[in-house]
């Protein structure tokens, strides 16, 4: 028998282990089964895993279960990401914090410093992987990747190696996004923007004037910019030079004619800082213009600024306006002027563009043999496309799919605008260039390959590659054979069709990520992956919202008590109940709000199923019935079976069809939803309670396996423990069971309407009890009139007796009128209550008249609050929508309050 009470902190360690020692998660290559693959997003090594990582786990161990149980060969391939900037920061604030070493790279060098990311990696890892078997998640740990592997390194220097003799990448001088506090680059998608407030100046600049938030940045201006069909400026003509007075003295001044001004801003002409502006840098390029750098790597101004070289940025910006303004140069300031700053996603520092050498993927070079479909056979010619081509056309042709479609929308804006990647970063923890330098007396040597090259004085290229470089390899890198990739005599082709998992299991099925690493990563992997292995990376891509409180703010580290910690929740609630609050209310690429209340309701939830299982087994065990013994339920029995049987077995059939149909087309949300209101509503408060005293033993034990098999995806703990108490002999564990199948021959639609009929005369004599404030323990009187259902509710007379709790129920086919009597009328039915005797009218009514009282005092002051200008205008939104809510809230309580005094006459 089941323990009273279900305790998760007691079953759920256990119950892991067992499917682990199943063998249970391991995926077989050699099978001859459909696959379904998922590659899970590997977290970064650098500690505990949040609700993003909580979140992303529930719904692919949802797909993965679902996948095994319909046959499929379904493997979750779990893995971590070295997380080169997050991972290197991390450490050396740890080694400056513990160790009081200012500066760790100069003070341990490269070789250690490594080795000490590698000994926190190694530790964080261990973390990560329990926390991640703390949420039931059924991945395969016998394939465990990590983006440092070595068999991942050696895809990582075969893709660069081949990328750069296609000419895909090169190496050269342009504008890129500097963090001067992690010293290193950022792509333009590891950005984020954010609004400050700062002060616009307007500058005379000779005859014109211009308009900056960074004077700075002016030092090199010597190019003035307006927009060729600008009436202002037509006597102007392009490659006109004058001279002017400037921050250090004169300087002579050229004019640039370009399309690119918009005349709408400021005073429709600017002067261009190349080095400093990806649009001004773009612009010098189109027109051969000089670059001069004016700030630093460290963010301090050089020589060029004269008297304020050396000065960091903030510091010279106001000074510079002094001397302006001192010179009469200043026209005017904006001081409310707001603009966006970027910033860097990882270090946060803001990010100051810079021109410098780097390596960089151009993604505009037409190289790529690509058929207009990836799915395409035979006949279909292939054509060379560059790689922001193939990225366009594998959502565009359907190959990909995007979960919500909304998004392909935002991944074709970005797609559209994207730029040369700068792969190359300055720091010392990820994978490093495979580029090795050589310099002789007579000559310099480069040396691009996968291995070192032979002979010495080859110095390898000191930069690491972009995290994303190696990330975008994850969904193939992870199933190539890491035996196979110690054999340097293979290629990466030889590598790919000799990989049995790799042959099995890719393109992978689904990806499923958060929206907000939908450039940073989903992009990066369609962009690397079809260019590697001619293959898309994945069929699907499921797009999950941000996790927020219950106000609808984004959870921050800084806010701790606004912030749900899973490892805190687990053991309090269960990782089911965590699971199933974060799964259900949530639709793909929504936000969503999760609070403590909610995670405590699908723990009763979790009881619910829990006590109802304890119900069925003392219903058995009262019937001398061993669960273990039942047999499939055998469809010739029905004819013994009650109308709550054939009505609820019918029912279970639109579960099961519908839950199927909802997890294969990824309506995870609509899924949990439909199976909480068919276990709680139908199964636990209707059918459970007419059972009783009429139970069916076989019936009892069908449904409920069957509902432990639909929910399992979503709560795989609690139903593997029942599913111990009611398995047939020999069954083997919940998770390798198949998924339920529709029985048509249980379909009875006759019966559900049939039952849903008493239903609603059982809930109308409540509703009735409930709004008349009869004692909830008294015994009532019925009167039922209806010509078409006389003999379906005599047939289930004992059922409405007992659950409406009556003393006495008359049914019959002629309608009369009652007097003193609470009614409802239903479609074809009427329900009356006499309340002669059932309730002290008198004291009923002065009841009833102090309430009406008390609400419409209380609505005349809303009125008066919401009829109030003031209070309207000047008032939050929520609050005013609060009030109108109250408004709404007042009126219906009244509406029956008037009704009760009417019905009491």
């Amino acid at each position: 028998m089941l323990p009273k009470a279900y305790d998760p902190q007691g079953t759920e360690d256990r119950i892991y282990k067992m499917w682990e020692e199943s063998g249970a998660f391991k995926a077989d290559a050699s099978s001859d089964k459909e696959s379904f693959t998922v590659s899970m997003p590997p977290p970064n090594a650098t500690g505990q895993l949040h609700l993003g990582h909580a979140v992303m786990l529930a719904l692919e161990d949802i797909f993965i279960r679902f996948a095994r149980a319909q046959g499929k060969e379904a493997l979750w391939l779990p893995g971590t990401d070295h997380a080169a900037i997050a991972t290197e920061s991390v450490v050396i604030k740890k080694i400056q914090e513990e160790e009081k070493i200012p500066d760790p790279r100069a003070s341990l060098g490269r070789e250690e410093l490594i080795k000490r990311i590698a000994h926190f990696v190694s530790e964080s890892q261990d973390t990560i992987r329990s926390q991640v078997r703390k949420m039931g998640s059924s991945c395969d740990w016998s394939r465990e990747r990590y983006t440092m592997d070595k068999s991942l390194n050696r895809c990582v220097n075969e893709v660069f190696t081949k990328m750069y003799k296609d000419g895909l990448i090169y190496r050269g001088h342009r504008i890129v996004n500097w963090d001067p506090k992690m010293q290193t680059t950022v792509s333009d998608d590891e950005i984020e923007y954010r609004e400050e407030k700062a002060p616009f100046y307007t500058f005379q600049y000779g005859p014109f004037q211009i308009g900056t938030s960074r004077p700075e940045t002016k030092f090199g201006d010597k190019y003035v910019v307006m927009h060729p069909d600008d009436p202002r400026y037509e006597k102007y003509e392009n490659g006109d030079q004058f001279e002017c007075e400037w921050i250090n003295g004169k300087i002579k001044a050229n004019i640039i004619k370009d399309k690119v001004i918009d005349m709408e801003f400021g005073t429709g002409c600017m002067t261009i800082t190349p080095w400093h502006d990806h649009v001004d840098f773009d612009l010098a390029e189109r027109h051969e213009l000089d670059k001069e750098q004016i700030i630093d790597f460290e963010g301090k101004l050089l020589p060029i600024a004269d008297e304020f070289a050396g000065m960091p940025i903030e510091e010279a910006r106001t000074k510079i306006v002094e001397k302006l303004d001192k010179k009469g140069l200043l026209v005017s300031t904006d001081e409310d002027y707001v603009h966006r700053v970027a910033v860097s996603y990882r270090g946060k520092g803001k990010v100051e563009p810079q021109i410098k050498e780097q390596w960089f993927i151009d993604v505009n070079k037409p190289v790529i043999e690509w058929p207009s479909s990836a799915k395409a056979t035979g006949g279909k010619k292939k054509k060379n496309m560059s790689l922001k081509e193939v990225m366009q056309d594998v959502v565009r042709s359907g190959d990909i799919k995007i979960i919500p479609d909304r998004f392909g929308k935002v991944y074709f804006h970005w797609i559209d605008n994207l730029r040369d990647w700068c792969i190359s970063r300055q720091i010392w923890w990820g994978h490093r260039i495979p580029v090795w330098h050589k310099e002789d007396k007579d000559s310099k040597k480069m040396h691009v390959g996968v291995q070192e090259p032979e002979g010495d004085g080859w110095k390898q290229d000191p930069d690491t590659l972009d995290t994303w470089f190696s990330s975008g390899l994850w969904t193939w890198s992870t199933l190539i054979d890491p035996d196979l990739a110690d054999d340097h005599s293979l290629s990466l082709q030889d590598l790919l069709d000799k990989s049995p998992d790799f042959q099995k299991f890719h393109p992978t099925s689904v990806m499923e990520t958060g929206y907000d690493i939908l450039f940073f990563w989903v992009a990066r992997m369609i962009l690397m992956t079809t260019y590697a292995t001619g293959q898309i990376p994945f069929e699907t891509v499921y797009l999950h919202g941000l996790i927020r409180t219950r106000d609808g703010a984004k959870m921050s580290k800084s806010d701790p008590s606004s912030c749900i910690d899973p490892l805190e929740i687990i053991p309090k609630y269960g990782a089911d109940a965590l699971r199933l609050s974060m799964i259900v209310g949530q639709s793909p690429g929504n936000d969503s709000r999760l609070f403590e209340e909610k995670i405590a309701g699908y723990r009763n939830f979790v009881n619910k199923l829990w006590n109802a299982s304890r119900f069925v087994l003392m219903t058995c065990e009262n019937e001398g019935v061993d669960p273990h013994e039942v047999e499939s339920l055998k469809v010739e029995k029905s004819k013994s079976l009650s109308l709550a049987d054939r009505a609820l077995l019918s029912a279970l059939q639109d579960v099961i069809e519908d839950v199927t149909k909802g997890l294969e087309e990824y309506r995870l949300s609509e899924v949990g939803e439909r199976l909480y209101s068919f276990i709680w509503d139908y199964f636990c408060d209707w059918y459970l309670e007419l059972s009783k005293g009429q139970a069916n033993c076989d019936v009892l034990v069908h449904v409920l396996r069957t509902i432990v098999k639909l929910l399992h995806p979503y709560c795989p703990f609690v139903t593997e423990e029942l599913w111990a108490q009611i398995s047939s002999d020999d069954s083997g564990i919940l998770m390798k069971q198949l998924w339920p199948e529709v029985d048509k021959k249980l379909k009875d639609q006759k019966s559900q309407d049939e039952l849903q009929i008493v239903i609603d005369v059982i809930t109308a004599i409540r509703s009735i009890r409930a709004d008349n404030g009869l004692d909830q323990g008294a015994k009532l009187e019925v009167i039922i009139h209806t010509k078409d259902h006389v003999d379906l509710l005599e047939s289930q007379r004992d059922h409405i007796m007992r659950m409406g709790r009556l003393s006495d129920l008359k049914i019959d086919a002629v309608s009369v009128q009652h007097e003193n009597a609470a009614s409802m009328f239903l479609k074809g039915i009427e329900v009356h209550v006499p309340l002669e005797g059932a309730i002290d009218v008198d004291k009923e009514k002065a009841k009833l008249a102090k309430e009406k009282e008390s609400l419409e005092k209380f609505l005349k002051g809303i009125n008066s609050k919401l009829g109030n200008e003031r209070f309207i205008s000047s008032a939050p939104e929520d609050v005013v929508k609060l009030e109108r809510d109250k408004l709404k809230s007042v009126k219906e309580k009244l509406e029956k309050v008037d009704e009760r005094l009417k019905v009491l006459g």
